[in-house]
């Protein structure tokens, strides 16, 4: 049926079929988040070799470890909003650069404090680029499949992570830890040129904003599943409610304060997990009694689990409430994070639940992306992932500091690992309590 008149944007994406396009949408997010996984684990496997190589204590990388988290909250903080008012495309291609400029600089940093600061100028750029490429995707896919679509791209940043650590294990030992900084500052650069030439920006923005329908209508044919040649222009449905406040502010009015407030809580502990593991685990299973080469293998189960993980997610997000999705794999994480500080001795038990572990907590953390894109309407909808992430990656400031901290008191890597338990906990809770809070609403607001 060939669409004419006005037409509803929405209703043109959730008829369209899955096809090309999106895969290229798919594709081009995947390595943005592929590229921000390789380098936030990549600095856990330079840390032992810098430590060395310097002469620092492996508890004066904390600062290094947290800074370029800082920098991915302010990023995704300044970015989301500016986001909701220039476009996706414009903030997404220029943080790619910027983040590949910085790791650059990163590379030949001659000193700690310059080493820090370059990782916090990185961060920046990182920070801004995930926000914006799941907000893409999740305004482009169909209603039916948008979960398995911001998950299939979100797969990008575990096998990204489980790459820095296969790469980073071979490169470091032939080329120093140089040569993994300088891998992650090439290839953002390259990937900003494929950006600028092939991503198109969100229909939805633009309908949103009052843009040109012709530029719609080019967008729009080239995955629309019937003709748009009769169609006079386009309108998306939520506009016509009241929009008088800026986009941050809308996140703190009703009805969608509690939900903040919670995504943000479910965010935060999720990201102490999962930075802690992610920076401090080749150290935590050296000071287990692992060889550094078993070290980075134990890891990279984390990261490969996680690939299994967030696909089941997205698979189950289409299919049953989400809420009880991410609910789920946040009790079976605390449950798992149980058990390894209770069992470490065996191989291939400990490997196995840190594999298991990955599928439970990165199905989890990735299902926050797709909770938060459902929940905020279009004019606000960049901001909301945004903060939340912004706000979450506080969590692993707070998370590799704390861990920092603890290994600073002599803390044993097992003890350190069931302290997890708690936020993993205070995940479960705050998720429990939002589905329960928006159960008759959360239709209505999506």
């Amino acid at each position: 049926m060939a669409y004419s008149g006005k037409v509803d944007i929405q209703q043109v994406i959730n008829d369209s079929p899955f096809s090309r396009f999106h895969w290229l949408l798919i594709v081009l997010g995947f390595l943005v988040l592929a590229i921000d996984g390789f380098d936030t684990a990549a600095m856990g496997y330079i840390a032992p070799t810098l430590s060395a190589e310097w002469g620092i204590a492996r508890q004066d990388l904390g600062p290094v470890l947290s800074a370029a988290l800082l920098g991915l909250s302010l990023g995704a903080l300044v970015a989301g909003p500016v986001s909701d008012r220039i476009g996706r495309k414009r903030v997404l291609v220029f943080s790619c650069l910027f983040f590949g400029l910085s790791s650059l600089g990163t590379a030949w940093a001659q000193s700690l404090n310059a080493l820090t600061l370059w990782r916090f100028l990185t961060g920046l750029g990182l920070g801004a680029a995930m926000p914006n490429a799941i907000t893409l995707i999740s305004e482009f896919a169909p209603q039916r499949c948008r979960a398995m679509a911001i998950n299939t791209m979100y797969c990008g940043f575990p096998l990204g992570a489980a790459g820095g650590g296969a790469i980073s294990s071979w490169l470091i030992p032939h080329h120093g830890w140089k040569s993994v900084l300088l891998l992650g500052a090439v290839a953002p650069l390259v990937l900003t040129v494929l950006l600028a030439l092939l991503l198109p920006e969100s229909v939805k923005y633009l309908v949103q904003r009052g843009k040109e329908s012709a530029r719609v209508k080019r967008i729009v044919s080239r995955f629309a599943g019937s003709p748009v040649e009769e169609v006079t222009g386009f309108f998306l449905s939520e506009t016509r409610t009241a929009q008088t406040k800026g986009s941050v502010a809308q996140l703190f009015t009703f009805p969608w304060l509690p939900g903040t407030l919670m995504l943000w809580t479910t965010y935060f502990m999720g990201l102490v997990i999962y930075y802690v593991l992610l920076s401090w685990m080749p150290t935590l299973m050296l000071g287990m009694g692992y060889p550094l080469a078993e070290s980075a293998w134990l890891t990279s189960l984390f990261t490969f689990g996680g690939t299994a993980g967030i696909l089941l997610a997205g698979w189950m997000m289409d299919r049953w409430e989400a809420h009880k999705v991410v609910t789920g794999g946040f009790f079976i994480t605390m449950l798992l994070i149980l058990a390894l500080g209770m069992e470490h001795n065996h191989i291939v038990l400990f490997g196995g639940l840190i594999f298991v572990m990955g599928i439970t907590m990165n199905g989890a953390q990735s299902g926050m992306q797709t909770l938060a894109a459902t929940f905020y309407p279009t004019h606000c909808r960049a901001t909301g992932i945004a903060w939340m992430q912004g706000i979450g990656r506080f969590g692993g400031v707070a998370g590799t500091l704390t861990s920092a901290h603890l290994l600073s008191l002599q803390w044993q890597a097992d003890s350190i690992l069931m302290f997890l338990s708690v936020p993993a906990l205070l995940a479960t809770a705050a998720t429990l309590y939002k589905m329960f809070r928006y159960r008759s609403q959360v239709a209505s607001i999506a």
